[in-house]
């Protein structure tokens, strides 16, 4: 047993304000990410940072060279232990009982120091951090592989719906050698589109649309039913399956009958909102993502709006990710009033203002088979990295304790090779996916 200062020194990081960053590729670490760049570091990698004020309890490793902010406390002597069990050891404390502001949660590191703690042999640090870091190259890749999934369904929308660069849509050559025409483009109320095409409110697209709920914590006489409630904080994290902040509640019969979410609905945001974080954010609720949250009903937040798509018409791929581009573009922007603090959203004026395209049939299938298969694999992904996190997360305490023995003359916990060998497949099977601008480019020229 050893005392804090006996495992690190903790050091409180640099002023920099804003105004202060100068272009450049330092990143300047705050207390729960990147909050910019500057063109001078301070500290040379590797590099553990966690929040001093504001946010307490997130850790970062950072592998280049760095400016920690003064919002930030960095490792500055990691006394020869091994600077990744260091990273993974430090998540490991309640950061927010050592908490010394009145205000805006602050931590003071000379509270730390007399802390005990166990401190493992070098070797077996090395082991601990070998294993939890096998997880968490696992999760990245996913992570990577989502961002190419979600990246290509996205460009491939803005060209064949916003550039009307689809398949066909100019002169090519069929298969006895004669010149197509190409699809002229004809006015329409949002300028021109290619003939045969028609334009539709937002209204005119959604099956059904109805606000969220929220009900009660407990249940009582008229709340006997449980159900999830996604709230827009939830959205960014629920896109990859992440649902460990999602709220469970209890509501009335009634209300989850015409609330409960089915797959392929659409979670639309209407209040809420932060400085620089418009409302509007979407959510398509794939089943991986139902499935993740277990056999009880999902309904979304009364701040929220259900949407359920014209499947038939439009698609709910397509709405989807016309919101995305919307949001995006700022379309969804313009609809957003501030009032009390709070940003509302103004859902009646903004279904029945905004339009969109309505390409035939054949396109709109055409696109569903290429993009369907790509949001639900970067579910799927998004369900195996929350579960890979749920066991690392719970691997962390056991192996951190010792409660799981990491002797040298005793097996490893799982075949360490296989690991290895699992990683360097998933990145080698995704090193040679292009980028999704080269990716559309071969999509022009795609044949009918």
């Amino acid at each position: 047993m050893a005392q804090f200062r006996d495992f690190v020194t903790l050091q409180r990081g640099f002023d920099l304000t804003k105004t202060e960053m100068r272009d450049g590729h330092v990143p300047v670490v705050g207390s729960t990410s990147i909050i910019g760049f500057h063109d001078v570091w301070k500290v040379a990698p590797p590099g553990v940072v966690t929040g001093r004020s504001g946010s307490l309890g997130t850790v970062q490793y950072i592998n280049e060279p760095f400016w920690p902010h003064n919002t930030s406390l960095w490792v500055k002597d990691f006394k020869g232990n091994d600077p990744h069990f260091v990273y993974y050891r430090l998540q490991g404390f309640d950061f927010g009982r050592f908490n010394a502001g009145a205000g805006v949660p602050t931590l003071n590191r000379n509270h730390l120091d007399t802390l005990e703690l166990d401190i493992p042999p070098l070797q077996t640090q090395r082991r601990i951090a070998s294993i939890l870091s096998a997880y968490d190259e696992l999760i990245e890749n996913n992570q990577r592989r989502i961002r190419i999934l979600e990246d290509m369904a996205r460009s491939l929308y803005r060209e064949w719906f916003v550039h009307f660069r689809y398949p066909g849509h100019e002169n090519e050559r069929s298969e006895v050698s004669s010149l197509r025409p190409s699809v002229p483009l004809v006015d329409s109320p949002l300028g021109q589109i290619p003939q045969g095409w028609e334009v539709k409110s937002l209204g005119a697209l959604m099956l059904e649309q109805i606000g969220g709920g929220w009900g009660k914590d407990v249940p009582d006489e008229k709340h006997t039913e449980p159900a999830w409630v996604i709230r827009g904080t939830d959205i960014p994290d629920a896109r990859t399956c992440q649902v460990a902040n999602v709220p469970h509640r209890f509501h009335s019969i009634s209300n989850l009958r015409s609330r409960c979410l089915q797959a392929w609905d659409i979670i639309f945001e209407v209040s809420g909102g932060s400085k620089g974080q418009p409302v509007g954010r979407t959510l398509l609720v794939a089943p991986q993502l139902l499935s993740a949250l277990g056999d009880d009903a999902v309904i979304c937040a009364s701040f929220c709006k259900r949407i359920c798509p014209d499947m038939v018409g439009y698609g709910s791929e397509l709405l989807y990710l016309s919101f995305l581009e919307g949001y995006e573009s700022g379309e969804i922007e313009q609809f957003q009033v501030q009032s009390t603090g709070i940003s509302n959203f103004k859902w009646t004026e903004y279904l029945e203002k905004i339009a969109r395209v309505i390409p035939p049939e054949s396109v709109r299938m055409r696109f569903r088979d290429l993009v369907k298969p790509m949001l639900s694999q970067a579910a799927t992904l998004g369900l195996q990295t929350a579960n890979l996190r749920r066991t690392r997360d719970l691997l962390l305490p056991r192996l951190l304790s010792g409660q799981i023995a990491l002797a040298t003359d005793t097996p490893p916990i799982y075949d360490e090779d296989e690991f290895k060998r699992m990683v360097e497949k998933g990145t080698q099977a995704w090193a040679g996916v292009p980028d999704s601008a080269a990716w559309v480019e071969t999509l022009r020229g795609s044949k009918e």
